[in-house]
């Protein structure tokens, strides 16, 4: 196994641990919505804090339920997701095709080199 698989494996366990420690050790278990988003935790902090605040404007749009606002986030991740994956295999492709450029400019190269001195013996003779 090589090194870059070894870090990957190890990438991939940190990412499942980051993902599974939260629930297997129950953190959050003491509040009404654990796993509730910043913007939420934020908004009941600030009336704790000032009652009477008012935000200084409204969202465009709100959705009806925090299971559509979910939905909505985990599209906008996916699409991201999919713009990035899109962007570094086209860089790849273009990578990889600059290298057969190369290689079959170097076979033309050495093929065109190998009928000079085919065409420079006949002509000997």
């Amino acid at each position: 196994m090589n090194r870059n698989t070894k870090i990957n494996i190890l990438l991939v366990v940190i990412v499942v641990a980051l993902a599974v420690l939260p629930l297997a050790l129950g953190l959050g278990d003491h509040k009404d919505e654990p796993f509730a988003g910043a913007d939420a935790q934020a908004e009941t902090a600030i009336t704790e804090i000032e009652p009477d605040y008012e935000p200084w404007f409204t969202p465009l749009y709100e959705p009806p339920s925090g299971e559509v606002e979910s939905a909505l986030f985990a599209l906008q991740a996916a699409i991201g997701a999919g713009v990035l994956a899109y962007y570094f295999g086209l860089r790849r492709g273009r990578r990889q095709g600059a290298e057969r450029a190369r290689a079959q400019e170097a076979d033309a190269a050495r093929s065109g080199g190998e009928a000079e001195d085919t065409r420079s013996r006949t002509e000997q003779v």
